[in-house]
């Protein structure tokens, strides 16, 4: 919070919403506010959007995580963890302290922000009519996500009205959708438009996925199913990186380059970023338009 105040927020004063499955204590509450003048809201999560629904089977979801945990995948066997992806998926845009906002930036403890950001980017993905936005790319590990496609695709066969022209396949996909090469955006970094998420194309989507349970029996993350409704269901010129912000969260991290570091007064190493590293899509990406 306090980078982000540092290097975007003191100049125009958005206001903070704080979500948490357990009310917020007096003292995280107290030392929040001393961090910004902006206006800060708490919020409770409800039950039904956090916690792993009833009709999961649980003796599948307990075998699922043995198997990641035994693969030494991360967060292998954390049901949080995964509470925390669904909510991610498919609740945070309808809480009712969000009801009021179209965009959002959403932050994350422990993260980094290199450089000033001179310019306001709910501005720009207005007025240059973008829906998502991002800054770092890169495959996701396919252990956690064995059966996601493969849905996606039942669902592109049965919903063939919600995917785009001119979309981002080719950012998702070698082989015109056939099979998924892995590519995401990390979502713990996002700017993008909520009317997307509480679209019906969206709601749909989600509805479907979270029906399979692949949440649960596997380990479905918000990343993956982000931007791969972000790919199809949008025109790829609706997609935007913000390749001027530079961001690091654990272990990765972007980092501007040139006149976009210089203006930013970054105070990362510019060759010490992810961007066109062996584990990076943005190659993909910058592809898409090109």
């Amino acid at each position: 919070m306090r980078h982000l105040e540092d290097k975007f927020n003191k100049e125009y004063g958005y206001p903070w919403v704080f979500l948490n499955e357990e009310e917020f204590d007096g003292e995280f509450k107290s030392a929040v506010q001393k961090e910004s003048s902006a206006p800060i809201s708490f919020g409770l999560i409800p039950k039904e959007h956090w916690y792993q629904p009833d009709w999961i089977d649980e003796e599948k979801a307990t075998e699922g995580r043995a198997q990641m945990q035994a693969a030494n995948i991360i967060y292998a066997d954390s049901v949080p963890y995964r509470n925390m992806c669904r909510f991610n998926s498919g609740f945070f845009f309808n809480h009712p302290l969000l009801q009021p906002y179209r965009y959002y930036w959403r932050v994350e403890p422990d993260i980094q922000y290199f450089c000033d950001v001179t310019y306001d980017p709910f501005d720009y993905l207005r007025d240059n009519k973008k829906t998502y936005g991002f800054t770092i790319s890169f495959y996701e590990w396919e252990k956690t996500i064995p059966t996601l496609w493969a849905t996606v695709k039942d669902f592109m066969t049965a919903h063939p009205e919600y995917i785009a022209s001119e979309n981002a396949m080719n950012y998702l996909s070698d082989n015109d959708g056939d099979s998924y090469n892995l590519c995401h955006f990390w979502s713990n970094f996002e700017i993008a438009d909520m009317d997307f998420w509480r679209s019906e194309a969206y709601a749909k989507f989600f509805e479907f996925l979270d029906s399979k349970g692949g949440f649960y029996y596997e380990r479905w993350g918000d990343a993956p199913v982000h931007s791969i409704a972000a790919a199809l269901f949008l025109p790829k010129d609706q997609l935007h990186f913000f390749r001027d912000i530079g961001y690091r969260h654990e272990p990765f991290q972007h980092c501007p380059k040139g006149d976009d570091w210089v203006r930013g007064k970054c105070t990362c190493n510019s060759h010490d970023t992810l961007d066109y590293a062996p584990q990076s899509c943005i190659s993909r990406y910058e592809k898409l338009f090109h």
